[in-house]
């Protein structure tokens, strides 16, 4: 029988969501005014909620970009699962490296579609919470039919929760953005599992095109899965996946995903709704 998460509970995930959105959206406006007042403009936000596939890109020196997000998974096996507030803050070191710390919760089944999120995977309801950290690096630009790309080294921690064991994610994005603004990018990530016991390695191919409508909105159509290799009972998760966002203003994104299981192994359905801002 499937466990629900109360209807509490959602009521306050969702009063946190708008808050946060709302404080975001009046910092962010306050932010432009303040760059009007300074004259230029700055290079497009990206960040890496956006699409599982994360973006071939840092933050550039001195910049910072605070993203968090609230995932629902409707699995077809186990409780339904929740993920909030996927916290990400990336803080640019240099023009081609930057740090990233980052704080999640989540509570019910597995599942995972937040790309900053991949790790492990159970069919145990339970609530869980950790951290991340790492770095992310820009390793070329883009030059002709050289794409831009990027490295990410990620290490997650427990904070709460049955688990105890730190786990390790590496990946390298790589794309094209095209003159007429389309973009084609692909991402590998490799992590590291644990789940009662059983150690296993996890690959989590991804690939998004995205499409400019406007001059603030943008839409995307993206395959990803997660498979694993050396477990006891291996998982082959995948996804056909639709989503876009859209520029409030330069500095504050806000962006929907929904995506359904392309297998009979993978969740029915997901949603997920997040913000982006560059201070």
């Amino acid at each position: 029988m499937r466990k629900s998460f109360g209807e509490g509970c959602l009521r306050d995930i969702a009063c946190v969501v708008a808050c946060a959105v709302l404080s975001l959206a009046c910092a962010a406006v306050d932010a432009r005014a303040a760059g009007e007042a300074h004259g230029g403009s700055r290079e497009e936000l990206e960040t890496d909620r956006d699409s599982f596939t994360f973006a071939p890109s840092t933050t550039g020196v001195d910049t910072s970009i605070l993203e968090m997000s609230y995932s629902f998974i409707d699995n077809r096996i186990g409780p339904e699962a929740h993920s909030f507030p996927e916290l990400l803050v990336r803080r640019g070191i240099t023009r081609r490296i930057e740090a990233r710390l980052g704080f999640n919760y989540e509570a019910g089944g597995p599942g995972t579609v937040s790309g900053s999120e991949f790790g492990g995977e159970d069919l145990v309801t339970e609530e869980e919470s950790r951290v991340l950290y790492g770095t992310k690096v820009e390793t070329t630009e883009q030059d002709g039919w050289l794409p831009r790309s990027a490295a990410i080294m990620q290490g997650y921690t427990p904070v709460s929760g049955p688990s105890t064991r730190s786990t390790l994610v590496v990946g390298e994005a790589f794309g094209w953005r095209f003159g007429n603004g389309w973009e084609w990018n692909t991402a590998m990530r490799y992590g590291t599992g644990f789940e009662e016991g059983d150690s296993f390695n996890q690959w989590a191919p991804s690939t998004v095109v995205k499409v400019p409508v406007g001059e603030r909105w943008n839409v995307h159509a993206e395959y990803f899965g997660i498979f694993t290799s050396q477990k006891e009972v291996p998982l082959n998760i995948q996804y056909a996946s639709f989503g876009g966002h859209v520029l409030a203003t330069e500095d504050l994104e806000i962006g929907l995903r929904v995506g359904w299981g392309l297998n009979d192994t993978s969740p029915a359905f997901f949603s997920n709704v997040g913000v982006g801002w560059r201070y």
